[in-house]
């Protein structure tokens, strides 16, 4: 197939770029090269004969879906949006670029589409209580936080509850700039399938982490931050109690992920998947993983935490395995070791949101 994969020199773009290559598919790669990501030079993985461009320019779009069979949509402005002024950034280069991708889709009779969504759409995850069964829980307070209460009660008994796996089909409540515009990108992709009879693999990616990613930025990952202060001698700082528990999943399964998404004809217009290990782990796991991978000091656990954060997103598997037939290969154990001698992506240059491509 000829597919376009846009935010194609990003950290998880350029690994389904070349993924796809090795596969056999002709890849059509797209980057805004924004130097706020990636720098004052391309990083070295930018190939593909790499078109450099932003997804907001609804002409070059067209031009470069001329031939292709399906979208890989990688491009947004990824982290947490530090400050609300970042708003109108995100919601530019995530729901306007991914508006004018679908846009030039339709002039051009592109109806496939795989979409890199995100965990963050659920805001917490799924918990249960002993006497009231599934539900929504109450919001952390900061009061709580910091007098060291960090897991989520029941509404209705105020019990605390215990985390399960989050479906799909769970309750959708971003909590940031950030998870809001994925969670658009989302509904405006099922309303252009709808509208076109085109179909979306939306795949909702956990803590992805692995080569290439980026590092010593506010909007990088948390493995990336600990392996930093690591690098620097200096022991990983947790926040809470370092119990919040996650699902680490490595970068080569997401670009595993896609290629299958991008060969397999979704059942329904809109389609969304979780992309993660099925092996959670918490983050001070995590923290002392890579310590111990990495001979450095041990982790810090210094309590705190910011009422926005979520304390608990464990994913279900079990439709990405179903529909996709995708697992995850690669261990969390042999994930972090490989991980602590992995190439990174190199600070930006300035000091604004982070983005991957576009």
């Amino acid at each position: 197939m000829r597919i376009l994969v846009t935010g194609a020199a990003g950290f998880i773009g350029s690994h389904v770029a070349d993924l796809l290559s090795a596969d056999g598919h002709e890849v059509v790669a797209v980057d805004a090269l924004v130097p706020e990501a990636h720098g004052p030079t391309p990083p070295p993985w930018a190939r593909h004969d790499l078109v450099v461009g932003d997804v907001r320019d609804g002409e070059l779009l067209t031009r470069l879906l001329t031939g292709v069979d399906a979208v890989c949509h990688q491009a947004a402005m990824v982290g947490h949006g530090v400050d609300p002024a970042d708003a109108p950034r995100y919601a530019a280069h995530n729901d306007l670029g991914t508006a004018t991708l679908l846009a030039a889709m339709h002039a051009t009779g592109v109806r496939r589409l795989v979409l890199a969504s995100s965990m963050v759409v659920y805001g917490e995850g799924r918990y249960h209580c002993p006497a009231h069964g599934v539900v929504r829980p109450v919001g952390r307070r900061a009061a709580d936080l910091a007098e060291g209460r960090y897991d989520p009660t029941c509404p209705r008994c105020a019990e605390t509850l215990s985390p399960g796996l989050v479906p799909e089909d769970a309750p959708l409540e971003p909590h940031s700039t950030y998870a809001a515009t994925k969670l658009a990108q989302e509904h405006l992709a099922g309303a252009w399938a709808r509208q076109t009879g085109g179909s979306v693999w939306a795949l909702r990616y956990h803590n992805v982490y692995g080569p290439r990613m980026p590092r010593d930025t506010p909007y990088a990952g948390v493995a990336s931050i600990f392996r930093s202060a690591l690098a620097a001698g200096q022991p990983p700082r947790v926040l809470e109690d370092g119990r919040q528990r996650r699902d680490f999943v490595h970068v080569t399964d997401v670009a595993a992920a896609n290629v299958l998404a991008l060969s397999t004809p979704a059942p329904d217009p809109l389609v969304p998947v979780n992309v993660c290990s099925g092996e959670p782990h918490t983050v001070g796991e995590l923290a002392h993983e890579l310590a111990s991978a990495m001979g450095g000091p041990t982790p810090v656990t210094v309590g705190g935490g910011r009422a926005a954060d979520v304390r608990h997103v464990v994913a279900d598997p079990a439709r990405a395995t179903r529909l996709l037939g995708f697992t995850a290969r690669v261990g969390f154990a042999a994930g972090i070791s490989d991980f602590t001698t992995a190439v990174m992506r190199e600070p930006a240059a300035l000091t604004t949101p982070s983005t991957v491509g576009g």
